[in-house]
This record gives structure tokens, C-alpha cells and sequence, in this order.
């Protein structure tokens, strides 16, 4: 496989523009410099209009993983208790997380449907330190109620953690007006840089209640919080120096381009696909109501009788075109059109047209055009 030469359009890591790529290419500088201060101090600033918030921001070397280890290492103690929410493998993830550290309360649901907000409630009042969900739940392709968990959260008094890594920057995501207290999100997904950078935001709310020494000793959000906030801010430990590089320039290009206008531009491309998958008769994975959506990030569709993950998903490598699977529940079940940060109109159009090849090598349709034909109709509206 010439990887020049592949379409990544899975829902991370997404696709480097040549900006960032060079940025990645600088000079190293020292981690305890101005120079690096001020890149870190111009990204924080950025990242607040990112996750819309006024919250304090901080950034953390490692995956998406090590924001959600640093709120729930830096709030539950032995005796404290977390209600996690799951309908997916992230959400699963927070519980798992949480058990770690604490006493998890799962409300877990069937991968793919809605939170039924009663029973997240009665949850809450059997008493709780924190509430944590995933906004976004990559694995199945659905965007879950985050504002009204929110509410339920204030009601009941405990501290809202929000995986965001897959939204932020690609959904709508209001971190203050949905009283979001610890929102994280992973530099590979809307941010468009390498993996490796987990950005969170803490409340004053959250800051309060955080334990007097975090259970965990890398992601300890205390240091991290003390270590931002010195004159010239910095991390606590050595950060991955050239991925600061690339986040300060893809935020710039953000900026540049408009914050809102990327996500309405996400937003279209999401439909596009889903309007191309109705056209070509593929039913999408997930169900929703009317507090949860299809994801404008990710679009979970069912692989169609009688064909193998391997045909579609392989046959599609084989065309140059990486789209992703399904995982353990739905594992050979479902595939997963990524649509965030720098994905193109042309990005989906030929991702369209290269599902619309194997389809008909295996018999599902008799001709290409129509999903195409569908997706550029939303496309140029």
C-alpha cells in the first residue's frame, strides 16, 4: 500500500494538511522556554474558543484516553462513586476507568440506541460524586444528550465529565452553557494533527472537588492546572514538543477558516454520506430520537447481507480508499465513514464512488452513480 497515495476516511486519525506537516518539521525548541510558552499560551486561548468555554485549558501528551484517566483519577477516590453512561465501546471505557479508581454505577444500554434519560436519572439519586458520558460515541456512529445529562447532572450535584474527543471541533459541543465541568478531547479527531495530545477543560466548579492528591501520578490534573497557570505556562512533564507545533498551526487554520463554519461544512459532508448510503439501499447502524442524533464526525452504516467486512472494507484498500470496521460488539457488523477536520468534498466523493465499486462487484446494485449522485446534491446545496 503506497500511503501517499491512500484516502484515510476513517474517524481517526484523519488526514494532516501540508501546513501542519511542515510545522511538525521544525526545529525542536526547549520544552522550558518563552518560545514554548507562548505557543502553549497561544493554543490555550484558541482551544477556549474550540470547546467554547472559559474554563481553564490544559493539555496533556498522550491519547484521548489519558483526559478521561486525569477527571476520574483526580476526582473518585476508593469510597466515591461515578455513574457511567455507555451505548458504545467509549462510554464502556469510562466505566471501566472508573472501577479502577472507585465505585462505577454503569447504566449501560444497547450499542447503537439512546439513553433512556429516567433511568440515567434514578442512577443520580442513589447519590453520585460525577456523572461521566461519552458525547460522541465513535463506535456506533450516534451523539448522545449531552445538555440534558447536563441538567440532570446540576439537579442531582455532581461534577459532569464529557468525553468529547470525537465532537469537539466537529459537533456542536457547548462545554459552559451545557455546564460541561471536565470536557477532553484527543488532538487525531477534529483538531487534525497526529494522535498523541489529550486537551481538557476544567470548571472552577470541577477544580474545587478535585481530590487532594489524584490517584494517578502522569495525569494528575492538579499539576497540570498549577503548571499552565505559572507566568509563562508549561506542562508539568516533558511534552511531545513538535505536536504543539502542529496543534498551533491547525488551530490557526480553524480560525482562519471559522470555527462554525468548519462544523457547518462537517455537518454537510455527515449528510452527504448518509444521503449517499440511503441511495444505495445501506442502513445505517444506529437509532435515534429526539435528543439523540446521527454523528456529523462518524457515520455508522450496516455492511449489507451477504457481504464480508473483508470484500468491503478490503476491496475498498485494495481501490486506495481506508475506511474503518466495526469493534467487538459489532465487529464484521458495520463500517465507519470518518468526516472531520480536513476532510474534502472530493474526500467523500470518491469515497462514495469507490463503496459504489464494490457494491456492484458484489452484486448489491447494478450500476454506480446514484450514491455519487446523492451525496454531491447535498454537497452543492
Amino acid at each position: 500500500m503506497d500511503i501517499e497515495d491512500t484516502l484515510l476516511m476513517i474517524p481517526g486519525p484523519v488526514k494532516v494538511a501540508p501546513r501542519v506537516l511542515r510545522a511538525l518539521s521544525k526545529p525542536m525548541i526547549s520544552h522550558r522556554s518563552g518560545d514554548f510558552s507562548a505557543i502553549y499560551s497561544d493554543c490555550c486561548g484558541l482551544l477556549k474558543q474550540f470547546f467554547e468555554t472559559r474554563n481553564e485549558i490544559v493539555v496533556m501528551t498522550g491519547s484521548g484516553t489519558v483526559g478521561m484517566d486525569a477527571a476520574v483519577a483526580g476526582l473518585i477516590g476508593h469510597d466515591d462513586k461515578i455513574v457511567t453512561i455507555s451505548n458504545g465501546k467509549f462510554g464502556e471505557r469510562f466505566t471501566e476507568i472508573g472501577e479502577r479508581y472507585g465505585k462505577a454505577i454503569p447504566v449501560k444500554f444497547e450499542w447503537g440506541t439512546p439513553f433512556d434519560l429516567e433511568k440515567v436519572e434514578a442512577a443520580l439519586e442513589e447519590g453520585a460524586k460525577a456523572v461521566a458520558m461519552v458525547h460522541n460515541e465513535t463506535s456506533v456512529g450516534l451523539t448522545n444528550p449531552a445538555k440534558e445529562v447536563g441538567k440532570l447532572a446540576r439537579k442531582h450535584d455532581a461534577i459532569f465529565i464529557v468525553d468529547g474527543i470525537s465532537s469537539i471541533g466537529g459537533n456542536e459541543f457547548l462545554t459552559d452553557e451545557w455546564g460541561v465541568d471536565i470536557a477532553i478531547t484527543g488532538s487525531q479527531k477534529a483538531l487534525a494533527i497526529p494522535p498523541g495530545l489529550a486537551v481538557v477543560s476544567t470548571s472552577p466548579r470541577a477544580e474545587e472537588r478535585l481530590l487532594p492528591k489524584s490517584s494517578s501520578y502522569y495525569s494528575d490534573l492538579k499539576a497540570h492546572l498549577k503548571s499552565v497557570r505559572k507566568s509563562q505556562p508549561q506542562t508539568p512533564f516533558t511534552p511531545a514538543v513538535s505536536l504543539f507545533f502542529a496543534m498551533q498551526e491547525s488551530l490557526h487554520m480553524a480560525a482562519e477558516e471559522g470555527f462554525a463554519v468548519r462544523r457547518a461544512k462537517t455537518a454537510k459532508q455527515a449528510e452527504s454520506v448518509r444521503s449517499a448510503a440511503k441511495a444505495l439501499g445501506i442502513e445505517l447502524y444506529p437509532k435515534v430520537n429526539e435528543h439523540t442524533h446521527y454523528s456529523n464526525t462518524v457515520t455508522a452504516m450496516k455492511i449489507p447481507d451477504g457481504v464480508t467486512d473483508d470484500k468491503l472494507r478490503g476491496g475498498m484498500k485494495k481501490r486506495g480508499v481506508i475506511v474503518s470496521g466495526g469493534q467487538d460488539a459489532v465487529k464484521g457488523k458495520i463500517f465507519r465513514i470518518g468526516t472531520m477536520g480536513m476532510c474534502s468534498t472530493g474526500d467523500i466523493l470518491r469515497t462514495i464512488q469507490t463503496l459504489e465499486l464494490i457494491l456492484v462487484k458484489e452484486g448489491k446494485i447494478t450500476s454506480c452513480g446514484a450514491g455519487v449522485e446523492a451525496a454531491s446534491q447535498v454537497l452543492e446545496s
